[in-house]
């Protein structure tokens, strides 16, 4: 039987200084830590109107500057 994770991704700015409050990665890993490594990872949006994914081809780092203005970057 398959399963899956679906987190509600909401809408909450057009920056990222404007997200209220962002998990952090270890957040997320705590939460992920007990599931079998086969579960599905869905992206739910619109109060699951539409549906979507993620991959490692989509992933963009950003580092804040001094000034406030967030970045891309690489690790």
């Amino acid at each position: 039987m398959k399963k899956a994770i679906v987190f509600e991704a909401l809408r909450e700015g057009y920056g990222i200084d404007q997200i209220r409050r962002p998990m952090t990665v270890g957040d997320l890993m705590e939460i992920l830590q007990d599931c079998d490594p086969d579960t599905l990872f869905i992206l739910s949006h619109d109060s699951g109107y539409t549906y979507g994914s993620i991959n490692g081809n989509m992933l963009t780092t950003y580092a804040e500057r001094e000034d406030g203005e967030w970045e891309a970057m690489d690790w």
